[in-house]
C-alpha cells in the first residue's frame, strides 16, 4: 500500500478563466509543471481553461492534482484531476478552492477569478497575479517561474 502524506505538501491553488487566450493557457500549463517539479499539490476548480491547463502541466511532471468542483458529480472534472471533489455548491465552491491552498496564483480570468482573489484576501492567503486583475493586495508576477517562486515562498 502506498502512503501519501498530504499534510506535509505545499498546496498551491491555480485559479483563472474558463476560456483563456493562448498565452494564459501556456502560462497556466507551465505553472502546473513548476508546482509539480517542486513537489507541491496543485489545487484548482477542476474544470476547463486555466484549471485544465495547470492540471495538465502538473500531471506531465508527475504531480498530484485536486479539483474542487461546482457540481454534484466527480465525473465533471477534467481528465488531469487525481482527486475530484464534488461539492454541489456552484460558484460558492470558490471558498473551498482558496481554503485548501497555502497560496493562490491567478491567471487570466473574469469575475469568478476576481471573487476567488477577494476570498484569498479575506482568508489571509497570499495571492500572485499573472496576466490577471491588477488590484491592491495582489503580487504581480511577470513569468510562471516568478509566480510559482513567490507562491512557494509565501505559502510555506
Amino acid at each position: 500500500m502506498v502512503k501519501f502524506d498530504f499534510r506535509n505538501k505545499v498546496r498551491i491553488a491555480v485559479i483563472g478563466g474558463a476560456n483563456p487566450d493562448e498565452q494564459s493557457w501556456k502560462e497556466a500549463r507551465r505553472v502546473g509543471e513548476l508546482i509539480a517539479e517542486k513537489g507541491g499539490i496543485l489545487v484548482c476548480g477542476g474544470l476547463s481553461g486555466v484549471m485544465e491547463a495547470a492540471a495538465q502541466g502538473a500531471k506531465s511532471k508527475g504531480g498530484l492534482t485536486m479539483g474542487i468542483l461546482p457540481g454534484y458529480s466527480s465525473q465533471e472534472a477534467n481528465p488531469y484531476i487525481d482527486l475530484p471533489i464534488a461539492t454541489g455548491l456552484g460558484p460558492l465552491r470558490n471558498s473551498l478552492v482558496v481554503l485548501n491552498a497555502k497560496a493562490i496564483i491567478a491567471i487570466n480570468g473574469q469575475y469568478g477569478t476576481l471573487s476567488e482573489i477577494a476570498l484569498a484576501k479575506i482568508h489571509g492567503r497570499p495571492i500572485i497575479g499573472l496576466n490577471t486583475w491588477e488590484i491592491p493586495g495582489v503580487d504581480i508576477a511577470c513569468t510562471p517561474e516568478e509566480a510559482v517562486s513567490l507562491a512557494w515562498s509565501k505559502g510555506r
